[in-house]
């Protein structure tokens, strides 16, 4: 610290090398002045101020900005999958910019700049190496921003099934029907074919019924539609239907097409084991019979028996 002595010349504020007026020259003045040697009051103030410049725009940050956001995107309508990823992003960018404005008020400057240039260099170096991350984020936009699916939906996709749990920039989380959590890159998602079943008010159910071909066509027709009329989970706008699609080796097909509302994988299944159960036992009560298939064989059977009087294999 150096105070003018002569007359007329101003006294320069505290300073301990950096600009006068500077936080971290303010807090090195205060560890100088209690004792702390001027060679660590420095680094020492200006690593404080780093931290609690940091730390403070952080927590205003969760305090203030994020629930703004957080508000800002319910008044836009937008729905929980794309709100989380959104929040998440918005908590980087505020610790991102915390560490810019903290590098400043610590008088970083030149590390700062020193510090982009090694960035750049490493973001090129980073994007050959994080191929297959970039295009997993790329593709968590065009989730968000095309919404095949949401939280809580049951999809199919390449021989997998179940209900997302959570979507994020990178991953998928589906836990499937046997309780098993599946970690799917995006890509995976937006490459290939996906199978929302729930993505509609209303989902429409088949099933093949096999009647013998002595059985009576329309006798077993009205029972499947009675049927699905006095279930009371089966709609009756779009009305329930039979036909006849196919004439196999031992049964005709009657394929039944039903409507339910509010789709879901437990509603689906149910609906439909309920259903198959009251027609199979309408069936045996009518007399109609579902066969099970059955082969015939033609042709002879030639047995060759020893001549009389020949030896036997065996025998002594």
């Amino acid at each position: 610290m150096t105070f003018a002595s002569a007359p007329g010349v101003p006294i320069p504020v505290l300073q301990t090398g950096g600009e006068t007026g500077n936080p971290a020259t303010f807090v090195a003045d205060l560890l100088e002045g209690a004792g702390v040697p001027g060679t660590f009051a420095d680094p020492a103030g200006a690593a404080i101020t780093f931290l609690v410049v940091l730390a403070a725009f952080v927590v205003a940050g969760r305090v203030l900005i994020v629930p703004l956001v957080s508000r800002l995107l319910d008044s836009q309508g937008l729905e929980t999958h794309a709100k989380r990823p959104l929040e998440k992003l918005t908590t980087v960018i505020v610790v991102f910019v915390g560490i810019a404005i903290a590098f400043g008020f610590a008088g970083y400057g030149d590390f700062l700049q020193s510090l982009a240039t090694i960035a750049a260099a490493a973001t090129l170096a980073i994007g050959f190496a994080m191929q297959d991350v970039i295009k997993n984020f790329v593709a968590g936009i065009f989730i968000f921003t095309d919404k095949p699916f949401r939280i809580g939906d049951w999809i199919e996709w390449d021989g997998h099934s179940g209900v997302v749990e959570d979507i994020s920039f990178r991953v998928t989380r589906v836990r499937t029907f046997d309780n098993e959590l599946l970690t799917v890159p995006n890509s995976q998602l937006t490459d290939d074919v996906i199978k929302n079943p729930v993505a509609k008010d209303t989902l429409r159910l088949q099933f093949l019924f096999g009647i013998g071909y002595d059985d009576d066509i329309e006798h077993a027709t009205e029972i499947i539609v009675e049927e699905a009329e006095r279930h009371p989970e089966i709609l009756g706008d779009p009305a329930p239907s039979v036909r006849l699609t196919e004439l196999a080796d031992s049964y005709v097909g009657l394929k039944s097409r039903i409507w339910i509302e509010n789709p879901s994988r437990a509603d689906w299944v149910k609906i439909r084991g309920e259903y198959v159960t009251n027609v199979k036992r309408r069936f045996d009560e009518e007399g109609i019979e579902i066969p099970f298939p059955q082969r015939d064989l033609s042709g002879g059977v030639e047995l060759n028996t020893p001549a009389e009087g020949s030896a036997v294999p065996g025998d002594d």
